[in-house]
């Protein structure tokens, strides 16, 4: 199942995509009378059931997406979790040793972002960089749970673009002000529920303007995504709605020659592609 949110009367609303368009869940499960989850919170805690029904039952009340306003893929979730240097190729583009356990850092909920959305620049930080990644939603509560447990545990994969100002995350050796500025977390469009995709073999890239500049697949992951959910449950238990960006492969701005770094700037359109999932575009002021 794919799904997505929107904002309806101003608040996020879930939406469903169909071969036959997209559709507004909420909408025909009042025309039935079932009961359904409003968001994408609420379906990564209750799960698919109720929407499985509204499709096989209600009549599609689809919506136009040339005039959709795409929400971030979830809103409201506890925690969002990123992994630093997970793939060979990055490390080594960026000078770091392959890292002997996960690199974890976070986004707070300002970074926020959705599919079409403006990432207002900071005249505080200059050197802004693109980080596609393939972002894990959490489905269940996890402590301390095994690598089976945790893949049992996903409700599904997002797009996701950790976007980064290098200047200010290099400043210090925490990495936190460099990566929750406002704005440069979006994920989306979409959400592929766990069981509808094989996440290990997914092509991921990115386009600034059109260019190409990443181009990998998942499957190269130095720590895969039910590994890295049952490590860090030994630490910090997670619950349903908790995001993790899986980390970006080699091809960012970061990892050119000094000469060559021209940092994302205003009016700059950035995509992030990955297989079945779709495009997440956003664009710099």
């Amino acid at each position: 199942m794919k799904l997505f949110q929107f904002l309806k009367d101003g608040a996020p609303a879930l939406g469903v995509w169909t071969p036959q368009g997209l559709y507004d869940v909420g909408a025909m499960a009042q025309s039935c009378a079932i009961a359904a989850p409003a968001t994408m919170l609420e379906a990564a805690r209750q799960g698919t059931g109720a929407i499985e029904q509204i499709l096989a039952q209600a009549k599609p009340v689809v919506l136009k997406e040339e005039t959709l306003c795409f929400a971030p893929a979830l809103t409201g979730g506890e925690k969002i979790l990123c992994i630093g240097v997970n793939y060979a190729a990055h490390a080594a583009e960026t000078g770091h040793a392959l890292p002997p356990a996960p690199v974890v850092f976070s986004k707070f909920e300002n970074a926020h972002n959705a599919h079409l959305g403006t990432v207002k620049l900071s005249r505080h930080a200059y050197q802004y960089d693109y980080e596609a990644e393939l972002v894990v939603i959490l489905g269940k509560t996890c402590r301390d749970v095994t690598v089976q447990q945790a893949r049992d545990a996903i409700f599904g994969y997002t797009c996701g673009n950790d976007l980064s100002a290098r200047d200010i995350q290099k400043r210090t050796s925490q990495w936190l002000l460099g990566k929750t500025m406002d704005g440069c977390g979006p994920t989306g469009p979409y959400v592929v529920t766990a069981q509808s995709i094989d996440a290990g073999h997914l092509r991921i890239a990115s386009y600034v303007n059109g260019e190409q500049r990443q181009h990998s697949n998942t499957e190269n992951m130095i720590f895969k995504p039910d590994y890295l959910i049952s490590e860090i449950s030994k630490y910090v238990t997670l619950r349903p709605g908790d995001m993790i960006f899986t980390g970006t492969p080699d091809g960012v701005i970061g990892g050119y020659a000094p000469q060559d770094q021209v940092w994302l700037k205003a009016g700059d359109t950035v995509d992030v592609t990955i297989e079945q999932i779709g495009t997440l575009r956003v664009t710099l002021a």
